[in-house]
C-alpha cells in the first residue's frame, strides 16, 4: 500500500482505490472465463463510496437484511440478491422493493412469504438455503453445517422437488477458503442435494471463497466451476457472493499510542481504537492482525515487545494472541498500522463505552479523501 499516512487524522479505517481494482479485476476474468456471475457480499464489504466503481465489475450484490438491501439499491443501482436467516414480517414488503432474489432459510419461512413476496412483486425470483451438514470451517461460531445449525435445510426436509414457486438453491459453507475446500464441499453438496440441482434454474455458491488470496489457484476454480456448469446445463446462472476476496489486502487501520504502561514486566502500548469495538474479529475468530513494521518476537531473539491494548474499560481488550516486536522502543504519539483492517471490520464496529470510531477515508489519485469522521450524534442517535 501506498498511502501516505502522515497527515492522515488517527484513528482511520484507509482504503486504497487501486488495490480494490485489482481484485474487481481478477473477480472479473473469474466471472467471463467460467461464466459465473461474481457479486459483493455486504457483510464482508460495505464500503459503499466504491459501490459505483464494483458495479462497473461485479453483477451486484448480496444483502442479509433491508437495510443492506436498500444500500445496494440506492449505491450500486441495482436490486440485491437477499438472503436472511428470518424474514421480519413487517418488512418484507421493502424487501421486495429494493430485491430481485430471495432465498429463504427455512421451509417455514418460504410457506409464509413465497405468496406475499409474489403479491409485491412477481418477478422476484426466490430460493432455498440448503444445508448439507458438511462444513470444513473449524471455528464453530463461523461453522454454518455444526449439529444443530440454524442455517439452511437439509436434503431430508425438502424431499425429491423444489417446492413451486423456488427457483434455486443457495449454500454457504466457506470461510477464507480456497478452490480445493470448494471442491470437497461441492462433491458432499451434490451427494445430498442433485436431484434439486437440476430442477433449479440458478445455484448460488456463497461466499467464504478466498479468490484474491495470493496462493488462491484460480485456474482450479475456474475448471472446476465450468465442469459444474456443464454437469447441470439446466442452470441459467451459477453465483459466488464473496465479501473478503472484494476487500482483501486494499486497506488498513490506522491508529497512535495514547499511553505505553507495565504490568508484570509486560509493556502494553495503549492505543485509541479498541479491538472489541473495532476490530471484534480479532477477538471472535480469534487471529492476531499483522502491524506494518512489526514482526513476530519468536522469529528473532531481540526487538522492543509489546503488547497492543484497546481502548474500552473491557479487561479482554487487548491483543492477547501474541505480543509484537519492533526494532525501535515505542513512545506515546507513534503510529501503529494494522494491515488488513477494511473486509468484515468496519461492517462490525460498535459504540460499546461511547469510544470514537475511527474515521473511513480512501486513498484515491494519490490523495487522501476523508469521507466520514463520526461523532457524538452517531453515538447518540444510536440509543435513545
Amino acid at each position: 500500500m501506498k498511502v501516505n499516512f502522515s497527515k492522515i487524522p488517527s484513528p482511520c479505517f484507509v482504503l486504497d482505490e487501486e488495490l480494490l481494482k485489482i481484485n474487481l479485476q481478477i473477480l472479473d476474468i473469474i466471472q467471463k472465463e467460467a461464466g459465473v456471475d461474481i457479486i459483493c457480499a455486504l457483510k464482508g464489504f460495505a464500503f459503499w463510496d466504491t459501490f459505483p466503481l464494483i458495479g462497473r465489475y461485479l453483477k451486484g450484490a448480496a444483502a442479509s437484511s433491508l437495510n443492506e438491501a436498500r444500500l445496494v439499491y440506492e449505491e450500486m443501482g441495482v436490486k440485491a440478491y437477499t438472503y436472511c436467516p428470518a424474514f421480519d414480517k413487517k418488512e418484507v414488503k421493502d424487501i421486495a422493493k429494493y430485491s430481485s432474489h430471495i432465498t429463504f432459510n427455512s421451509l417455514s419461512q418460504y410457506e409464509q412469504l413465497l405468496e406475499k413476496i409474489h403479491k409485491y412483486d412477481s418477478n422476484i425470483s426466490c430460493g432455498l438455503r440448503i444445508n448439507p451438514e458438511y462444513s470444513e470451517v473449524q471455528t464453530d461460531i463461523y461453522n454454518p453445517a455444526q449439529p444443530g445449525s440454524r442455517l439452511g435445510i437439509t436434503s431430508t426436509q425438502i424431499g425429491d422437488s423444489l417446492p413451486p414457486g423456488i427457483d434455486g438453491l443457495l449454500f454457504h459453507l466457506l470461510c477464507e477458503n480456497d478452490s480445493f475446500t470448494l471442491e470437497r464441499t461441492l462433491r458432499e453438496v451434490e451427494k445430498r442435494f442433485s436431484h434439486l440441482i437440476k430442477q433449479a434454474r440458478w445455484f448460488n455458491m456463497g461466499g467464504g471463497h478466498h479468490i484474491t488470496r495470493k496462493d488462491y489457484d484460480v485456474k482450479h476454480l475456474v475448471k472446476l466451476l465450468k465442469d459444474f456448469k456443464n454437469r447441470y446445463p439446466n442452470l441459467e446462472q451459477v453465483i459466488l457472493e464473496p465479501g473478503e476476496a472484494i476487500g482483501w489486502q486494499t486497506g488498513d487501520l490506522l491508529a497512535t499510542i495514547i499511553d505505553i504502561i507495565e504490568n508484570n514486566n509486560i509493556k502494553i502500548a495503549m492505543l485509541d481504537v479498541s479491538f472489541a469495538a473495532h476490530m471484534p474479529d480479532c477477538l471472535e475468530m480469534p487471529y492476531k492482525p499483522e502491524i506494518i513494521g512489526a514482526f513476530d518476537p519468536a522469529d528473532k531473539n531481540d526487538g522492543h515487545i509489546y503488547r497492543m491494548g484497546g481502548t474500552t474499560c473491557m479487561a479482554g481488550d487487548f491483543m492477547g494472541m501474541g505480543d509484537y516486536a519492533f526494532q525501535n522502543p515505542l513512545k506515546i504519539g507513534d503510529k501503529i498500522i494494522f494491515d488488513d483492517m477494511i473486509h468484515y471490520t468496519m461492517v462490525k464496529t460498535t459504540f460499546f463505552n461511547g469510544v470514537k470510531h475511527p474515521s473511513i477515508g480512501i486513498w484515491r489519485n494519490n490523495e487522501f479523501k476523508m469521507l466520514k469522521q463520526p461523532g457524538y450524534f452517531d453515538y447518540k442517535n444510536k440509543l435513545s
